[in-house]
């Protein structure tokens, strides 16, 4: 004969029933005692919020300006390193020292004409698209420096008090 479990005996229906009832009061119990809040979901950013958007926005807006202006100042830096590099080159100091070794001659040509033991009592001398005309009336020499504009300078010089 076989033996088939049943649980219509007395026995299991109280241990079954004790069991729900037990459990029951565990649900019931915990129930009672948890207090909850309701969940609210809330954006962190506030452009999405609402809350304190204006200076958010001038926040962002300060920073891409603050940005671009970086952005610029590193340009410009670039554009005068380059700028440096080409008036560095061996060439253009070359050139640099002769232009001021050629301005140098002719200024003391023009010096020893107008102060020398022969000076000349006039002359023109033409420089880049300027003309320097001197004259000289043995009491002032008169320096006319025109531009290639047609400006005018002139300087007058006393030649008895004009020492060193």
């Amino acid at each position: 004969m076989k033996l088939k479990p049943t649980f219509r005996s007395y026995k299991s229906m109280r241990n079954c029933t004790i069991c729900v009832f037990f459990w029951c009061m565990v649900v019931v119990f915990y129930s009672v005692h948890s207090l909850a809040d309701e969940q609210v979901f809330k954006f962190k950013s506030p452009s999405f919020n609402g809350n304190n958007t204006s200076s958010h926005y001038l926040t962002i807006e300060n920073q891409e300006h603050s940005r671009k202006l970086s952005l610029k100042a590193e340009l410009k830096a670039l554009q005068d390193e380059i700028e440096r590099d080409k008036e560095n080159t061996t060439l253009a100091r070359f050139v640099r020292n002769l232009e001021s070794r050629i301005y140098a001659q002719l200024s003391r040509q023009l010096v020893e004409n107008l102060f020398g033991e022969n000076p000349s009592s006039e002359g023109t001398i033409e420089l880049e698209g300027n003309t320097i005309t001197y004259s000289s009336d043995c009491v002032y020499i008169t320096l006319t420096i025109t531009d290639s504009n047609g400006e005018t300078t002139t300087i007058t010089l006393p030649i008895g008090t004009f020492t060193f």
